[in-house]
């Protein structure tokens, strides 16, 4: 079969090019040398001249185009800035940038104790010097406020301080610090508590030094409050039950608009955390008054530029007499059929590379700005008004926009062509861990297991989970030897049977069991719910429910009035959940410091199997 293929109308083949997407078109020419000396091929000879005119008829050169390259360009924008912040389902506050945004969102309160014992002992002890150093200028009080908020010693035969007594690094720092330094966070927390506590109180100090001492301890609760973000009374923005921070903005526009983040837990802050709220134009609820005076709201921003032609790395250049770099060669990528994003990218690359034009604008951070319109002059003397893409009949849900903000709770038909700049920060140093937890789905035991994989100890340093629970329980073993040594030893069980009952076996103790339980007032959806395994011993006649030790588990222990936690089941998929919580740090504007402790979310590594069991025949060894 003949390979050769006749076309009778030349014409109409090169028209059904123009129906053809671009994205499958190649209009770059690249020589290929056959020799290794390019002496000839440099010299560009003419050999065919009627070859070079159809070449350049084949790509389009003769074709005539009135378009002129820009030379003036007034951009006209609307800036509405950012008024309110609402974390969570808290009340709203005035939006302030002069702290970064991600430090407002994440920011997590630091536990210094829990009801089992105190932790972050670092923290006190650097709280500590730092009073005793604001103190030495005014008079000899060191030893007087170390007596007053000791380090205490923990107890190795209490159960209450098994926590500290368990692990050999703590119990070491507890002693050789007990009565030798001072519990800052103590005084701290005692003159937050009343505003009419003072610093010097129970303490002997003379008249004359007392207002001395009060401005060092204004000076230490500004300090301490400076060194750490953290919420204030009314709560933070991370959300338990969904294990993910949940905030919203608003803006100052008539009528203003309300964005929210439902989903943000990965430490990166940008606008695709937000969604435009079409139902509601305030976080207060109220309807902003309709402007007075002929105001029409806030003021809009017209530039004046001259345009400059974008360029890139491998950009392919127009002229003939310039070699192209080859650190960027977009002839060599290879995109497979569903690769979107290479063939827009080659296509901006190899098509339209030098039909773009940049055109700069500056805008404050923390607000939105909506473009209205560009008015653009081009060399031929015209004048062009350039509106922004997604109006009109294109201006619907389904249109795909770079930047663009998803609406919900509004019309569905429009979409919201604003541009989001946050105040965020570009860089953020993240510590290691503090805890580290893993959600994981048992289909044995149908539940879900939160397994601590690193808990943070009193002392203020971490430990693995596992290694923790396993020396937490060796000393408790210890401490119910030591009681059962004073009590009259147990009645020994005679097994008669070659096999005995067992109503359930134990499990790690970092793994803290989460039972599927039913909605209120619904038979059919379930939650989450946090329970307690039972520490047992033999010899303890009151064995204790095991309770975790990392902040992210722990949520309402500590408060009487929450004590339960419920997940929504949805937020443990098969594959699990890694959350971990860790010191964040960040400089601001000025070159101001922020550290904060904020919480990052992951997938898991899949399913788990705790090997509980219930109802087993154990053999006892009798024949």
């Amino acid at each position: 079969m003949s390979d050769f293929v006749a076309v009778s109308n030349i014409q109409q083949i090169l028209s059904r090019q123009v129906i053809l997407p671009t994205v499958v078109m190649w209009n770059r020419l690249e020589g290929r040398p056959r020799r290794k000396d390019f002496d000839r091929a440099l010299r560009a000879e003419v050999r065919d001249a009627l070859w070079m005119l159809t070449k350049q008829w084949q790509v389009g050169e003769f074709r005539g185009d009135d378009a002129g390259s820009p030379v003036y360009a007034r951009l006209l924008a609307q800036v509405e800035a950012l008024k309110s912040f609402q974390p969570a389902e808290l009340d709203p506050v005035p939006f302030d940038d002069s702290v970064p945004l991600e430090t407002r969102v994440e920011q997590r309160p630091i536990v210094f104790s829990t009801k089992e014992h105190l932790a972050a002992l670092d923290l006190r002890l650097l709280m500590g010097r730092q009073w005793l150093k604001l103190l030495a200028p005014i008079g000899n009080f060191r030893n007087a406020y170390i007596q007053q908020y000791p380090i205490r010693r923990p107890d190795e035969t209490a159960r209450s301080d098994a926590h500290s007594t368990a692990h050999v690094d703590v119990w070491q720092h507890f002693s050789a610090l007990a009565g030798r330094m001072m519990d800052g966070a103590a005084l701290y927390f005692y003159l937050k508590a009343d505003p009419t506590h003072h610093a010097y109180d129970d303490i002997l100090v003379p008249e004359p030094d007392k207002l001395d001492i009060d401005e060092a301890a204004t000076k230490f609760l500004g300090w301490f409050d400076d060194l750490f973000v953290q919420p204030a009374g009314q709560g933070d923005a991370w959300l338990p039950s969904q294990l993910e921070y949940q905030f919203s903005l608003d803006t100052t526009g008539t009528p203003g608009k309300v964005l929210r983040a439902r989903e943000y837990y990965h430490g990166h802050l940008d606008w695709f955390n937000l969604d435009v709220d079409g139902s509601a134009s305030s976080l207060n609820g109220e309807t902003p008054a309709p402007p007075a005076n002929g105001d029409t709201g806030p003021p809009d921003i017209l530039s004046a530029f001259l345009p400059t032609a974008l360029t890139f790395e491998g950009m392919p250049n127009t002229r003939w007499w310039c070699f192209e770099e080859g650190r960027t060669n977009f002839g060599d990528i290879k995109p497979d059929t569903n690769e979107l994003g290479k063939l827009l990218l080659m296509e901006f690359a190899l098509v339209y590379a030098n039909d773009w034009f940049m055109v700069p604008l500056t805008v404050p951070a923390g607000s939105i700005i909506s473009v209205k319109g560009l008015a653009v002059s081009n060399v031929f003397g015209e004048r062009i008004w350039v509106e922004p893409a997604g109006q009109g009949a294109e201006n619907a849900w389904q249109k795909w926009r770079m930047y663009g903000l998803s609406t919900f709770k509004g019309p569905s038909d429009q979409a919201d062509v604003s541009l989001v700049m946050l105040p965020t920060v570009a860089k953020v140093i993240e510590e290691r861990p503090l805890e580290e937890i893993a959600l994981v789905r048992d289909e044995v035991a149908n539940m879900v297991w939160g397994i601590e994989n690193m808990v943070p100890l009193p002392d203020g340093a971490s430990k693995r989970g596992r290694e923790a629970a396993i020396e937490l329980r060796q000393q408790i073993v210890r401490i119910v030897k030591e009681e059962a040594e004073t009590l009259p030893p147990p009645v020994p069980i005679e097994f008669k049977a070659p096999v005995r009952y067992e109503i359930m076996n134990t499990v790690p103790e970092n793994w803290i069991p989460f039972i599927p339980v039913h909605l209120d007032n619904d038979n059919r959806q379930i939650q989450l719910q946090r329970a307690s395994l039972l520490r047992i011993i033999e010899g303890d006649a009151s064995p204790a429910k095991i309770k975790p030790r990392t902040a992210l588990l722990r949520f309402g222990l500590d408060d009487q009035q929450v004590k339960r936690y419920f997940l929504h089941e949805e937020e443990v998929p098969r594959t699990g959940v890694i959350v971990s919580q860790s010191f964040q740090r960040t400089r601001w504007y000025g070159g101001r410091v922020f550290t904060w402790i904020g919480v990052r979310k992951s997938t898991g590594r899949g399913e788990g199997s705790s090997g509980l069991a219930f109802d087993q025949l154990r053999p006892t060894g009798v024949k």
